[in-house]
């Protein structure tokens, strides 16, 4: 399989990929500021909750939307306008807290809002990438733009925690308005050689999302793909983000015990989006579900284990498998989707990826909360995972000899 041209050489999609690097450290750093803020410079450790709700809560729900959108307008135009009010809320936030007259509730509209914009960017960037670059160049589009994100997300609170450790929590949302603002620039519309808009039927919002729902109601490959992503972001992904904080206090760790684990989740995704980068996979279905199996199985070990020497190892596994679930079935639901219907689709595929992870939250908690030891709860997860996804290797036969 050859390439005419190298996808660095793309200008379209390298500017779609500097304005994710951007975008993407400014949300990671809003997210980390905040919670410092309201720790420690509100001083409401337990209005942290409350905050965090308002800010992912809203975001998922506007995904459905996010999508419709990205069909029907030209998406550069909506990354735009989406960065641009991204920023200025972000100003505004900078400029309250500057001026000391910042209080609780305005913080909570101005960052659910923040929120909120940031389910349009998602959709509209990745529904995007089937429009700009080559077919055979889908799976390594899709591995580096997730890869950079990976990057970025873990870069936007290292740089945050640097600002506000030699700065102030005000500098460090002005950093990251200025972060969006240059995400802005590089997805101005003129700049981004972007088709015209392929769903031209005038239908309403609930039509267009109707619709959307049932293009991926009747594929067997797009229903099978989001309940493997269902299962790895609410078996695996959403129950580690709160049980390494517990494992690593469980264990006699200190803070940057968890920040090793945390990075070496992030580092193995990173690691796993290079290979597929380097690596053309034609069984993008089997990749898939083998790549959940694998995941879940090292899930299982990481449950047992009592090291903080090998948890990180571990976890580093996890993500490097994890890689091979989600790059694999972006591609190839990019491959077999209508271009008309890429935003919606892509927004539903989002929304199951994260919108289970409040959940995971939810029920990790309640169950240790009543005395459930940490180590039990991960392993009833991970077999219950297991099971799922044996059954779906059995029965999913179809989704598994797909060849794209």
């Amino acid at each position: 399989m050859t390439e005419k041209t190298s996808i660095f050489k793309n200008r379209t999609f390298m500017l779609l990929l500097l304005a994710g690097i951007f975008a993407v450290t400014g949300f990671s750093m809003f997210l980390t500021t905040t919670s410092w803020y309201i720790i420690r410079t509100l001083d409401m450790p337990g209005m942290l909750g409350l905050v965090l709700i308002v800010v992912t809560v809203p975001r998922l729900l506007m995904m459905i939307y996010g999508g419709v959108l990205a069909d029907n307008y030209k998406k550069s135009t909506i990354m735009f306008g989406t960065n641009v009010m991204q920023a200025l809320l972000l100003a505004l936030i900078t400029i309250f807290i500057f001026t000391d007259i910042m209080m609780l509730g305005w913080f909570l509209v101005l960052a659910g809002l923040f929120g909120m914009l940031d389910a349009f960017f998602g959709p509209a960037s990745t529904s995007l990438i089937p429009k700009i670059v080559e077919r055979q160049q889908l799976q390594k589009a899709n591995a580096y733009f997730q890869g950079v994100d990976q990057i970025a997300f873990l870069f936007g609170p290292m740089l945050a925690g640097l600002i506000m450790e030699f700065g102030s929590v005000t500098m460090s949302f002005l950093v990251g308005c200025i972060l969006v603002t240059l995400s802005a620039v590089f997805v101005f519309p003129p700049l981004i050689k972007e088709g015209a808009v392929e769903n031209t039927v005038k239908q309403t919002p609930l039509q267009n999302f109707a619709e959307g729902f049932n293009y991926v109601r009747k594929s067997n490959f797009l229903i099978i793909g989001i309940i493997v992503l269902v299962t790895l972001n609410f078996f695996v992904f959403g129950t580690l983000h709160i049980a390494v904080p517990f494992l690593t206090d469980l264990y006699g760790g200190t803070p940057i015990n968890l920040s090793i684990m945390e990075m070496s989740l992030s580092l193995g995704m990173l690691i796993g989006t290079v290979v597929l980068g380097s690596y053309y996979i034609k069984r993008k279905g089997r990749t898939a579900i083998y790549g959940l199996l694998i995941t879940v199985l090292i899930y299982i070990v990481f449950s047992f284990v009592e090291s903080l020497t090998i948890l990180p190892v571990l976890l580093f596994l996890i993500g490097f498998a994890m890689a091979f679930v989600f790059i694999p079935f972006f591609t190839a639901t990019q491959e077999i989707t209508e271009n008309r219907m890429m935003g919606r689709v892509m927004s539903l595929i989002f929304l199951a990826m994260n919108g289970f992870d409040p959940i995971a939250y939810a029920i990790v908690g309640i169950m240790t909360s009543v005395g459930i030891s940490i180590q039990l709860v991960l392993l009833g997860f991970g077999i219950t995972g297991l099971i799922i996804t044996v059954a779906i290797i059995f029965k999913a036969k179809e989704f598994q000899k797909l060849e794209t």
